[in-house]
């Protein structure tokens, strides 16, 4: 594999969960927080129900549109097992991920059911997307002109971290 020491880790934004982590959503909001799904919750500037429905967006068009362009080293679908299963997946061994939370938006879904739930980050970033839904693995100088690409595509994207010696894991900062 290609991928080395310096590279950019570049998130492209979800929009919500994904039709990911609904068991833990259900158990804590409905079942445990007693919400209806026909409430309307000022943090989410919608129902419940239209939130946790919100189709999954597609990034087909856009990555497609990039691997002819661009020499894109990994690409990670954000699923089920959240930044922290998916992302090593395309990690070749001696190397990790350094991941900023802080560089990049969450969807208030996130923040909402982790605060109901009192769930650590840990299990919040090995569960959900976080507001990830695509990983792509760029050399550096190639990072700021994709994110731009992506913007003007209509698909908001963030410099979220960066790969470092490692075995394979994501470290969350």
């Amino acid at each position: 594999r290609e991928i080395k020491e310096g590279d950019s880790v570049i998130g492209i934004a979800s929009n919500g969960l994904h039709s990911n982590g609904f068991s833990l959503v259900r158990k804590v909001l409905l079942e445990d927080k007693k919400y209806e799904l026909e409430e309307k919750l000022t943090t989410l500037e919608r129902s419940l129900g239209k939130e946790l429905l919100r189709p999954t967006r597609i990034y087909v068009q856009p990555v497609l549109y990039l691997l002819e362009k661009y020499k894109i080293l990994g690409i990670a679908h954000i699923t089920g097992g959240g930044l922290l299963e998916n992302i090593p997946r395309i990690l070749p061994s001696g190397v990790s991920v350094e991941i900023d939370q802080n560089n990049w938006p969450k969807p208030p879904i996130f923040s909402l059911v982790q605060e109901e739930g009192e769930i650590s980050d840990e299990e919040m970033y090995r569960t959900f997307n976080m507001g990830i839904g695509m990983a792509l693995i760029v050399r550096p100088d190639k990072t700021e002109k994709i994110i731009g690409e992506l913007k003007q595509m209509n698909f908001p994207s963030y410099l979220i971290g960066k790969i470092v010696k490692g075995n394979k894991q994501v470290i969350i900062c």
